[in-house]
């Protein structure tokens, strides 16, 4: 059970990530779903951070112990233990062989889980002016990952 200021917190933490995700032009459509159905969801847990992804809205939730993916265009909520998630980071600013459509730099957040339910979490961008966006959502997520 969690005390007065670490239940405050928690709100607070809440409310951070929904407000993050309905300022995301990609979630016009889903921010009932957000407010009512995930928020529901993380009623009493201790997030420790978020991240989410401007291209679909989807967001990944840290908790203590584990990670929760959230994809509102299916509709699911997928919870992965901390044990099971890896981070890769491709930079291909000096790839040649990178073709034209290719991102420059992508980082990707995944499980090796039962089919259909692995976690697959990725940003990337075109543009080397957002790549230090990208590098600090990386340090966040190795931060967790390492805690």
């Amino acid at each position: 059970m969690q005390s007065g200021s670490d239940s405050s917190l928690s709100q607070l933490r809440v409310q951070e990530f929904l407000d993050d995700v309905c300022n995301l032009d990609t979630c016009e459509s889903h921010i009932s779903w957000y407010n009512v159905d995930v928020a529901t969801i993380l009623g009493g847990c201790r997030i420790l951070g978020h991240s989410t992804n401007p291209d679909d809205g989807s967001a990944v939730i840290f908790l203590e112990e584990s990670v929760v993916v959230c994809n509102p265009i299916g509709g699911r909520i997928h919870h992965y233990p901390k044990g099971m998630v890896h981070c890769f980071v491709d930079d291909k600013r000096n790839d040649q062989s990178r073709l034209e459509d290719e991102a420059i730099f992508s980082t990707e957040l995944f499980s090796i889980s039962p089919r259909d339910e692995e976690l697959c979490y990725i940003l990337s961008c075109n543009d080397e002016n957002e790549i230090p966006n990208l590098q600090s959502e990386v340090a966040k997520w190795l931060g967790w990952l390492n805690s």
